[in-house]
């Protein structure tokens, strides 16, 4: 029977509602008292490693993660030999290569991987990126023929084929061979493609159907270097000079940061800081990032930018700049692509506005439906997932955002919760005829539906989730990692603690419980409703904090009301680089009222 979470400084209800845990258990907690112990390392990182599952014969690889260590033989991944035999002849027999990719971060970011593999053999693939609106998402017949008409002899999709029957099969017929790189979930009637690797096919038994498509076509040019070097080629590409480039499709796609990927993010990082990529130099700069570049950039600021050409621009423009080598044309990408973001945050402002209110009063006073499902016309089809994004983080259920198009259908994202499989749904209705286009991962997942079916969808996710719902939000209380004070919140504490990161899916950031300090100065700052305070401890020392979008909120009304009261904080910290200097800054999740 498992063990009943302790509770964390005796909080069952918070401001929010929700109870404080201690995230390690009796068996965590001795385990990092050894771990300490055996590697020397402090306390509060062996509480933080070992609530993260990572054992005491581990504990020393874990710091120092190898994708040379961590990386399985590529061919445990189904039908990878055979498509990197026919990527291999390809290249050696310099066919003209045509790539198709999705307009994501993970899509521009394979594209880009891609793209660099094959000019390193003088080969430059013709590249097409779909336009959201009027193509939507994977491929279709009236882009394949203008691959093959163009000349292509192999068609290759990143990030997207695995569900694409007719396009493939109609590819085919013209002559061209198709090769499909995916890692989003299928059923069991794969597409005829000459080769499809996509560790979540259901007959791969390779267990890495966490990665993203990046990390998936790493390992396919992995394979294909393989090939080449067996059949006698010599100066391969370096494939660890683009882990920059699967390190930020990894932080961007929130795939887990747990084995081989957080070993991609950790060496990806270390790439992405010697600047070799004009296009990413030149988005960190545009996007303002201070100090080396870490996941917070790479999801926060660079990849809403790349994503930014995909949803109200131009769709090829993330995987253009991921491409370039030439500094000045990366420069000029990068400012179209950070004009394109600040419109798309006014869209999204306006949107997500509409959203809440509609919530809101489908939930009226009591607990509401156990998934949303919200549609308008007024809505832009690109930024519908962020929509999604923010109800899931508000109402704290699986939600979708659809865009309804004048010709009587609807386009739309959602995003769930960790337990809650929304891509294994949007598949079954699909399967069930109740969509004409759908698909996804755990997380997230795209339909297309028609307006007159919105209600049947929505009650099919409820009959489908409400269980795993119910059960997902009773798991929900915040889970503590240890307790600190102001003062003990270091700047020295923040670089030991990123030995165990990169923080993320999968690898939690570190929550720390500030007991019985006050909120100070507390101000509503930025268009998102934010509100920035000093947590301030009774021996004088300060923090810098912040509380992202909470204005309006219970948690943005009791730091307005109660501020300079005793209170228990928790939250997250972080880095901040402000004119060639660090400091400490702390993120708000939460507060509670300490017990009588």
């Amino acid at each position: 029977m498992p063990e009943t979470p302790r509770a964390f400084l005796d909080i069952s209800n918070s401001v929010t509602g929700r109870g404080w845990v201690d995230r390690l258990d009796v068996v965590a907690a001795r385990n990092a008292t050894a771990i300490g112990q055996r590697t020397g390392i402090s306390d509060i990182l062996a509480r933080i490693m070992a609530a993260r599952g990572v054992g005491l014969e581990d504990a020393e690889g874990y710091l120092e993660p190898s994708i040379r260590n961590l990386m399985p033989d590529p061919s445990t991944l189904t039908a990878m030999d055979e498509l990197a035999e026919r990527l291999a002849k390809a290249i050696a027999d310099n066919e003209s290569i045509a790539l198709f990719g999705d307009y994501d971060v993970d899509g521009a970011c394979s594209c880009a991987l891609m793209t660099r593999y094959l000019r390193h053999f003088g080969i430059e693939p013709q590249v097409h990126i779909p336009d959201r609106i009027f193509e939507g998402y994977g491929p279709n017949i009236a882009a394949m023929d203008k691959l093959i008409d163009a000349g292509a002899t192999l068609i290759i999709t990143l990030d997207c084929g695995t569900t694409s029957d007719g396009p493939i099969g109609h590819a085919r017929s013209r002559g061209a061979d198709v090769l499909v790189i995916d890692h989003h979930l299928s059923d069991h009637d794969l597409p005829p493609a000459n080769a499809l690797v996509n560790p979540n096919r259901p007959d791969d038994i390779s267990g890495l159907g966490y990665l993203c498509a990046a990390g998936v076509t790493f390992m396919v040019l992995v394979a294909v270097n393989r090939t080449l070097r067996n059949r006698g080629d010599t100066g391969l590409p370096d494939l660890l000079k683009l882990l920059d480039l699967v390190a930020l499709a990894t932080v961007c796609d929130v795939v887990p940061l747990t084995g081989l990927n957080r070993a991609f993010v950790v060496r990806g990082l270390e790439v992405a800081r010697r600047g070799e990529k004009p296009g990413l130099s030149a988005l960190a700069l545009a996007a303002r990032a201070s100090g080396p570049l870490n996941p917070y950039h790479l999801g926060f600021l660079i990849g809403p930018r790349i994503n930014a050409g995909g949803r109200i621009g131009d769709a090829a423009l993330g995987t253009r700049l991921l491409a370039l080598d030439d500094e000045h044309q990366a420069m000029v990408i990068a400012a179209q692509l950070d004009e394109l973001n600040g419109e798309r945050q006014r869209i999204e402002v306006e949107a997500v506005e509409e959203a809440t209110a509609t919530a809101e009063a489908e939930i009226g006073s009591g607990e509401g439906p156990p998934v949303l499902v919200l549609a308008s016309a007024n809505w832009h089809p690109g930024v519908v997932g962020l929509v999604a994004a923010r109800l899931r983080e508000r109402f704290e259920r699986p939600s979708f955002a659809i865009a309804l198009n004048p010709d009587g259908t609807g386009t739309g994202s959602g995003r769930s919760m960790p337990g809650v499989d929304l891509g294994r749904a949007v598949i079954e209705a699909v399967e069930t005829g109740l969509l004409p286009k759908g698909g996804g991962h755990a997380m997230a997942a795209g339909v297309t539906l028609r307006s007159g079916d919105l209600g049947p969808f929505r009650a099919f996710l409820v009959d489908r989730l409400s269980a795993s719902v119910t059960t997902a939000r009773a798991a929900s209380a915040l889970k503590v990692d240890a307790a600190l004070t102001a003062r003990g919140a270091t700047v020295d504490l923040l670089h030991n603690l990123e030995k165990a990161g990169p923080y993320g899916a999968g690898n939690p950031s570190p929550v720390f419980a500030f007991p019985a300090h006050r909120a100070r100065y507390p101000q509503i700052v930025g268009k998102g409703g934010h509100v920035s305070f000093t947590l301030a401890s009774d021996d004088g020392a300060k923090l810098k904090a912040i509380a992202f979008r909470a204005a309006g909120t219970a948690l943005g009304d009791t730091l307005m009301r109660d501020n300079d009261q005793p209170l228990h904080f928790a939250g997250g910290l972080s880095l901040d680089h402000y004119q060639g200097r660090e400091q400490v800054q702390f993120r708000l999740i939460d507060i509670a009222r300490p017990p009588r």
